[in-house]
C-alpha cells in the first residue's frame, strides 16, 4: 500500500493505492462513518489480480481537504469519482466500487448516461429507486427506526459535538459483534477538527435539504441518484445489516439491469467487506472478471 495525492481542481484528495501503475483501474469509495482504510482487504485482493486500485478519502474526510466550495452533495461526490477516472486515464474498462455513501455515489453514476465506468459494485445501500415501490411499505416502520441518525444529523451543532459517541454507536449497531478496534481510530482521526467534522455531517444535510443547490460545476450529475441504474452492477448486502433492512436489498434486485447480480452475504452486517472479506472479495472478483 502507498499513499498518493489527487489534485482534482475542485478538491485535493489523499488516497491509498495498491497494485501496478498501469493496471486496469478500480476506484474504491468508502462511506460514513468510515475511511479509505476500510478497503484494506479488497484493495490487496484486487491488486494481486493486476488491478490498479485507488481508494480516496472522500471530500471532507482528513487527510483529504474540505472542499473550498463547501459542496458535499451527491453530485459533487460523483464529479470527484469521474475526475479521478480522468486524472488517472481510467479508460473504458475501469470500475467503481462503493460502500454506504460510496455506494450511493456508484448507484447514481450507474444511472447516468455520462458515466465513464464500465461496471459498478455497490455494498450495503441499494439504488434509491427501490424505495418507490409499494412493496417497500412493510419495511418502512423498522427502517425509519434504524434511520434515526439521518434526522439527528440534520440538527445544527449537536451532531458535530457528539460525533465520537455517534460514530461508535453506529458501528456497534450496524455490524453487531464486529470488533471495530482497527477502524475507529482512523475514522475519529478523519473528523478530528471542526471543519472536517462539519463537512462529513454535511453529507446528510446536503441530501436532506433542497437548498443550497450544488454549485454549477456539479449540476449535470444532480438527480441521478433517484434514477434506476443502466450500468451492470453487482449489489452485495449483509443479512445482519443494522443500518439498512435486508428486505430493501431484495427489492433492489429488480432494479438492476441485465448483466447485474445481487447476493446476500450470510452472517455479515453493514460493514460486510470487513466482516466477510474473503467472500466479498471473491464475489467481486468473479463479477469483474465476467465483465
Amino acid at each position: 500500500m502507498r499513499e498518493i495525492t489527487l489534485d482534482l481542481g475542485a478538491v485535493r484528495l489523499r488516497a491509498l493505492a495498491w497494485g501496478p501503475e498501469h493496471g486496469r483501474l478500480a476506484v474504491l469509495l468508502h462511506g460514513f462513518p468510515d475511511t479509505a482504510h476500510t478497503w484494506r482487504f479488497l484493495g490487496p485482493a484486487l491488486a494481486d489480480e493486476g488491478w490498479r486500485v485507488i481508494a480516496p478519502f472522500t471530500r471532507g474526510y482528513a487527510p483529504s481537504a474540505v472542499p473550498p466550495d463547501g459542496s458535499v452533495h451527491v453530485a459533487a461526490l460523483m464529479d470527484d469519482a469521474v475526475a479521478i477516472h480522468d486524472r488517472l486515464d481510467g479508460g473504458s474498462d475501469a470500475v467503481l466500487i462503493g460502500h454506504d455513501w460510496g455506494a450511493i455515489t456508484a448507484n447514481a453514476l450507474a444511472a447516468h448516461a455520462e458515466n465513464p465506468f464500465a461496471a459498478m459494485v455497490s455494498l450495503s445501500v441499494p439504488p434509491f429507486t427501490s424505495l418507490r415501490t409499494p412493496a417497500v411499505l412493510p419495511v418502512l416502520p423498522r427502517q425509519l427506526r434504524n434511520s434515526w441518525y439521518v434526522l439527528f444529523n440534520q440538527l445544527p451543532a449537536l451532531p458535530e459535538r457528539f460525533a465520537e459517541p455517534l460514530i461508535r454507536r453506529l458501528w456497534a449497531d450496524w455490524s453487531p459483534g464486529y470488533d471495530a478496534g482497527e477502524d475507529l481510530p482512523a475514522v475519529l482521526a478523519a473528523v478530528a477538527d471542526p471543519a472536517h467534522r462539519r463537512a462529513v455531517i454535511g453529507y446528510y444535510r446536503a441530501m436532506g435539504r433542497p437548498v443550497p443547490r450544488p454549485p454549477a460545476r456539479y449540476r449535470r450529475w444532480a438527480g441521478a441518484e433517484m434514477r434506476p441504474p443502466i450500468t451492470p452492477t453487482l449489489y452485495l448486502h449483509g443479512d445482519r445489516d443494522g443500518c439498512l433492512d435486508v428486505r430493501l436489498a431484495a427489492l433492489a434486485a429488480s432494479e438492476l439491469r441485465q448483466g447485474s447480480a445481487f447476493h446476500r452475504v450470510a452472517g455479515a452486517g453493514h460493514f460486510l467487506h470487513l466482516e466477510r472479506p474473503q467472500e466479498v472479495s471473491d464475489r467481486i472478483l468473479k463479477f469483474l472478471t465476467a465483465q
